[in-house]
């Protein structure tokens, strides 16, 4: 037998989440609610554990990665992906803006930790470090690795890496539907989720509609640079942006998206250069994504989001998603840390975040994996003006 995808599980557990609670509401009965809450407090604070790990774990490595044999191009290309991050993530602040606070009215608007039941108990797992910490102490030792070439350093942050890797793959994404069912439990016993998951639907089609938007943005930019057809180039990466749908990862894309780069005339080392690189670090698929959920989330909370709040956010989200981890869910996962940090989200707050970063994480990988092959039009541009001069 198959295993279940992640996302029919999540589903799965959003709905059994929401019928328990309905069960115990209307019968009266609190223990089944409280059992789900405390399974969350004590995975909550595992998660407030881990975070900093994740930081640490694969950021770090990731800087590294990239000081390799560091070049022209690979600062370039480097540039290029995380200016169209950053983009990608105010032209989701801005629509979100806009568009956001007429649909998160009412109800929406409670914080969702409110009128909620409380766990049987509490079990305290404190971070070894701040996530802040975790962030500065992660580019200090990337960009010395880099530096110095330590090659022993990297080895064994790399293997630290893969263990986070499997910490992320073998306890937290496993357990990520339970976490979820139960804060929905507890939102559908608290009158809650009935606004919450009509958000969750009006979201959804926003930002697929913006992760297409993007993408002909993108290639409407890369084609007036390389003087070839916009919508023939974007047409050719259909391929890659089908396959990066059904896998949920840029990684395992890598062969397919290449193919479809060298359709659009990329030369072959650009593109074996570029669309490796680019489906590490670029990730404006899952900015948009992450930008609007937590504006969704502030709004659900009572908060406005401003610019001077989220721009920030997002100039940190670029630099985080660098190495996000290669699972399901991996980016929301790697942005934990500064959503509490920088946006001060609670653990229901993240787990709504992780709930709605989970519904769409095909179609933002694949606009991720789209994009990289505009990003490697443009590189392919700058590296045959080069050679020229």
């Amino acid at each position: 037998m198959k295993k279940i995808g992640l996302l029919p599980r999540l589903i799965i557990g959003l709905v059994t989440g929401v019928i328990i609670g309905y069960i115990s509401s209307n019968i009266g009965v609190r223990w089944p609610v409280r059992l789900l809450a405390t399974f969350n407090d004590i995975f909550g604070q595992f998660l407030n554990y881990v975070i900093p790990l994740i930081i640490i774990g694969f950021i770090a490595p990731g800087i590294a990665e990239l000081g390799k044999g560091a070049g022209k191009l690979l600062g370039i290309t480097t540039g290029l992906a995380y200016i169209s991050t950053v983009i990608a993530g105010t032209l989701a602040f801005i629509v979100g803006s806009f568009l956001l606070p007429a649909l998160v009215t009412g109800g929406t608007a409670a914080n969702p930790a409110e009128a909620q039941l409380s766990g049987y108990l509490t079990v305290e797992i404190p971070p070894i470090i701040g996530v802040m910490t975790a962030l500065i102490t992660a580019f200090v030792l990337g960009l010395g690795m880099a530096a110095l070439d330590s090659k022993h350093l990297y080895y064994v942050m790399n293997d630290f890496s893969k263990i986070v890797n499997k910490l992320i793959s073998v306890a937290v994404i496993p357990l990520l539907p339970i976490h979820v069912g139960g804060i929905f439990a507890n939102m559908t016993y608290g009158g809650q989720v009935v606004q919450t998951l009509a958000v969750f639907g009006q979201i959804f089609i926003i930002v697929i509609a913006l992760h297409i938007i993007y993408l002909i943005l993108q290639y409407t930019i890369a084609g007036s640079i390389t003087g070839k057809n916009p919508l023939k180039a974007l047409k050719n990466m259909i391929p890659a942006y089908v396959t990066a749908v059904g896998t949920q990862s840029s990684a395992a894309t890598i062969p397919i998206t290449t193919k479809c780069g060298k359709k659009n005339g990329i030369c072959n080392q650009v593109a074996d250069f570029a669309i490796p690189l680019c489906a590490t670090i670029h990730l404006s698929g899952s900015t948009i994504t992450i930008t609007m959920c937590s504006i969704a989330v502030m709004l659900m909370s009572g908060l406005t989001p401003t610019f001077n709040t989220i721009f920030p956010f997002i100039l940190m989200i670029g630099i985080t998603m660098i190495a996000a981890p290669g699972v399901p869910g991996g980016a929301v996962m790697a942005a934990l840390g500064i959503l509490q940090s920088m946006l001060g989200f609670n653990q229901a707050q993240l787990a709504l975040m992780i709930a709605l970063y989970l519904t769409q994480d095909s179609f933002g990988t694949a606009c991720n994996v789209a994009g990289d092959g505009a990003i490697a039009m443009v590189v392919d541009r700058i590296a045959n003006v080069n050679k020229k001069v």
